[in-house]
């Protein structure tokens, strides 16, 4: 084979290469409800 098409054959792999392995996963964040702190009604305020 020549130099050329070995050089185009590389590319193309890299090419394959760097497109499938630049997938990454979806992060999910968790959101919790905000609680409210209890308000001192008592004597001791």
């Amino acid at each position: 084979m020549s130099k050329t098409i070995k050089s185009v054959v590389a590319l193309g792999f890299v090419a394959i290469v760097a497109a499938c392995g630049g997938q990454q996963e979806e992060e999910f964040v968790v959101i919790e409800p905000i609680t409210t702190e209890p308000v001192e009604t008592g004597k001791y305020k």
